[in-house]
């Protein structure tokens, strides 16, 4: 018979504002593990407030990978991330140290740890479809997205017009739904996902609380800086929850007021299509966020069954 081991992959997932960050720190410290970043927007350098990026000091001596990667105006590919936590991974491993991955971006998670190969690209197709989105919005193509394939509309913010683009382009070229392209949930590694929890009405209430520490913190002074840098450019940058409606009120099109609101809304919205992309994963064992012995129940997951 064949030993059971422990997972040799452990990740965290779950919503916006459920505490990944900090459980990921705490397995790492119990566990001598090194974390990799599986947050979209945290790949980008001077995204640090609106992102929630984890200070040092936060961090706790603990190894952080693929943070800080790019410039604002770098376009993010699932593709490109794929390849960077598969060598980092093995790095890790070939350290004799176990990776936490951890981020709510469910599709750069589900890169990093699944057998999953992305369709190729048209350029002729994509170069259509981003004149469309620059001409007549991201929340035309949306529409259009959700009478081809509803779940990718669902999973897909309207206002994130470069995926929206990318889901349009692969079901052109493919002829079938762009979720039809994502195979069955297998794994590439022995892994064990942890997912946070937050009743409904305490995750609202957590992001309204983050993003006005985000205020505080200095997000319009971030954005205005990151503008200077090419940020209003940047096609996933620029997109970003906060830094979009930051830019809007640098440009007169919004109050300052109503760029929090606003923020406040669409991540709410975000959060509720991230719980929904990871309930649709059966492996994905679900834990309280506020469980006084979060730590412990997360570690007892890790352990080889008895």
């Amino acid at each position: 018979m064949k030993p059971v081991t422990s997972p040799n992959v452990i990740a965290v997932v779950g919503p916006t504002a459920a505490g990944k960050s900090d459980l990921a720190v705490d397995l790492a410290l119990r566990l001598g593990a090194e974390a990799v970043n599986a947050d979209s927007m945290q790949f980008y350098r001077g995204m640090d407030i609106g992102t929630a990026k984890l200070t040092p000091a936060e961090m706790r001596g603990v190894p952080h990978h693929l943070i800080d990667l790019w410039d604002v105006t770098v376009t993010a590919s699932v593709a490109e991330f794929q390849r960077l936590s598969a060598e980092v991974i093995e790095e890790i491993h070939g350290r004799g140290r176990i990776p936490v991955l951890v981020g709510g971006s469910g599709l750069y998670v589900r890169a990093a740890l699944d057998h999953l190969e992305f369709p190729g690209t048209d350029p002729a197709v994509r170069a259509r479809l981003e004149e469309e989105l620059a001409a007549v919005g991201s929340g035309v193509l949306h529409e259009r997205l959700r009478g081809s394939d509803p779940k990718a509309a669902e999973a897909i913010l309207p206002s994130n017009g470069r995926r929206i683009v990318r889901a349009l382009e692969v079901i052109e070229i493919t002829g079938r739904p762009f979720t039809a392209t994502m195979p069955e949930h297998r794994y590439r590694y022995d892994a064990v996902q942890i997912g946070l929890t937050v009743p409904r009405p305490e995750l609202d209430e957590r992001i309204a609380l983050r993003v006005a520490r985000m205020w505080e913190a200095g997000l319009v002074d971030e954005v205005r800086k990151l503008e200077r840098e090419g940020l209003r450019e940047g096609l996933t940058a620029g997109r970003a929850l906060g830094y979009a409606q930051v830019l809007r009120f640098l440009a007169g099109e919004w109050t300052e007021e109503q760029a929090k609101e606003e923020t406040v809304r669409a991540t709410k919205r975000f959060a509720r299509r991230q719980e929904s992309w990871f309930r649709r994963d059966p492996r994905v064992h679900w834990l309280p966020y506020d469980a006084p012995d979060l730590l412990d129940r997360a570690l007892a997951l890790t352990r080889p069954a008895t």
